[in-house]
């Protein structure tokens, strides 16, 4: 039953579609099965042994820390994102981690050697991870520009909004959406203090646009924001 679960995991994710039934069965033999509840500190990227993470379930945040110990959110991982040494060079100069910020977490991992391996053995699921790494790469990048070119509470309303499209779910002209972020957390993704987060939302929240609440955000219409 292990095994099967191991393999549905592998053949749902778009990634491993090129690959043949016993590519797949191959695979599961060299990958990892992990469950995490919130809270729980899913890898560090000084560890010894690096390897790559494919979130089946839940949601993960990925937090960089300086060398004076300050953090900041570097990115949210949604279930099917891959993450860890993704570029398959393992920069012992970086320092940062992967923490559980839901509940019933999933993961499939795989040593980055093997999966190194894998890909010189696929030259199609290569060419699939080179695009998909390519495109998560250009949305951090864009996020970047973001932050650089735009105020602070128009970084909040793009964050909310590309949240929405993602995690919302539409009722009537609200959306809502699962809140599994502290407001500390959101000030970290738009490089802002937590006070001037905090400020921005109950300003939203005045004007009637949104409630921020700590199980879930409702947006009242999407279009306003």
């Amino acid at each position: 039953m292990y095994e099967e679960l191991k393999y549905w995991y592998l053949r749902d994710h778009k990634l491993f579609w090129t690959l043949s039934m016993s590519q797949i069965k191959q695979l599961c033999i060299i990958t990892g099965f992990k469950k995490a509840k919130k809270g729980d500190v899913i890898y560090f990227s000084s560890s010894d042994v690096p390897r790559v993470f494919l979130l089946k379930k839940g949601n993960i945040k990925i937090v960089s820390v300086d060398e004076e110990g300050n953090e900041t959110v570097k990115d949210i991982i949604q279930k099917g994102d891959l993450f860890g040494e993704l570029e398959l060079d393992n920069d012992r100069n970086s320092n940062e981690y992967a923490k559980a910020l839901t509940d019933d977490i999933i993961i499939c991992s795989f040593l980055m050697s093997d999966f190194e391996d894998l890909l010189l053995r696929n030259p199609s699921l290569a060419l699939s991870y080179t695009k998909f790494v390519g495109l998560k790469m250009k949305r951090i990048k864009n996020n970047y520009s973001n932050l650089m070119s735009k105020d602070a509470k128009t970084r909040l309303l793009t964050f909310l909004k590309d949240w929405a499209e993602r995690d919302g779910k539409q009722v009537g002209n609200r959306v809502i959406i699962e809140n599994y972020l502290t407001q500390n957390d959101i000030a970290q993704i738009i490089c802002t203090s937590r006070q001037t987060a905090t400020s921005l939302l109950n300003e939203l929240e005045e004007n009637g646009l949104m409630h921020y609440g700590r199980k879930e955000i409702i947006i009242e219409d999407i279009s306003k924001l």
